[in-house]
């Protein structure tokens, strides 16, 4: 089928269901919890005890962090980019889509978000969805790729100015629709908005769930006792002793 005449083709009922459950099922997986497992560790005991990138990366390491950023946006862009192509909307053109078919595509994004922060394997717990989140978003090409990575962006420049991640993610998920709506305008004016609105709705729902799961962060920034990332950790007790015995000795 031509992929113009699949954007302009409803999704069947049977489609609307499968997809966002195969999506979830796909964002539930672990990834955070069996990295930690395979080196001895129960990620839900210790640092945040959150099940995310970043209480990997501090718990294991900077390398290890990275690596589970990656795995779990793999887990958002996977299931967009095949449901993409089976809805047949992948690189077609917001207004180029039926309402239900962009709908049930943006479905299929949102579950596997939420399949990564309620995993049913952990007890219905898991990370903050930033990582999946983006691949999910950068993986609805063209409509969203251009604004996730232009948060992505953002992000690193957050992090290496401010050393939040919690920050810098709450700020790039806001920064989404912000930039969906910039865009929408600036290709077909605000006839452009009324194109984009679905995915405008949901990228803005992302933002707030984003921010809603960082609310403990957010309490924490303001007192100012938010952890911090990039930082050189201070000497030790005992190396600053080693170093004035040696002054001494000398």
């Amino acid at each position: 089928m031509d992929p113009a005449s699949a954007a302009a083709t409803p999704p069947s009922s049977l489609v609307w269901a499968a997809l966002p459950i195969a999506a979830y099922l796909v964002g539930s997986f672990p990834t955070a919890h069996l990295l930690a497992r395979s080196r001895g560790i129960d990620l839900g005991t210790v640092g945040s005890r959150n099940y995310g990138a970043t209480n990997l990366g501090r718990t294991l390491g900077r390398s290890w962090g990275i690596l589970c950023f990656v795995l779990d946006a793999l887990k958002g862009a996977a299931p967009v980019v095949l449901s993409g192509l089976l809805l047949g909307v992948l690189g077609a053109a917001p207004g180029s889509m039926t309402p239900a078919s962009a709908w049930c595509w943006l479905a299929t994004a949102a579950a596997a978000i939420v399949g990564h922060t309620l995993s049913p394997w952990i007890g219905f717990k898991g990370g903050k969805g930033v990582a999946t989140g983006f691949g999910a978003l950068v993986a609805m090409w063209p409509v969203l790729t251009l604004p996730a990575a232009l948060a992505l962006v953002l992000w690193c420049v957050l992090v290496l100015l401010f050393r939040m991640v919690s920050l810098a993610s709450m700020v790039a998920a806001v920064a989404v629709p912000c930039a969906v709506a910039v865009a929408a305008i600036a290709s077909n004016g605000f006839a452009g908005l009324q194109d984009a609105a679905p995915f405008l709705a949901v990228s803005t729902l992302i933002a707030v769930f984003v921010v809603w799961k960082h609310r403990a962060n957010i309490s924490r920034i303001r007192a100012g006792t938010e952890s911090k990332v990039l930082q050189k950790a201070p000497p030790s007790h005992t190396q600053h002793g080693a170093s004035t015995s040696t002054e001494v000795k000398s």
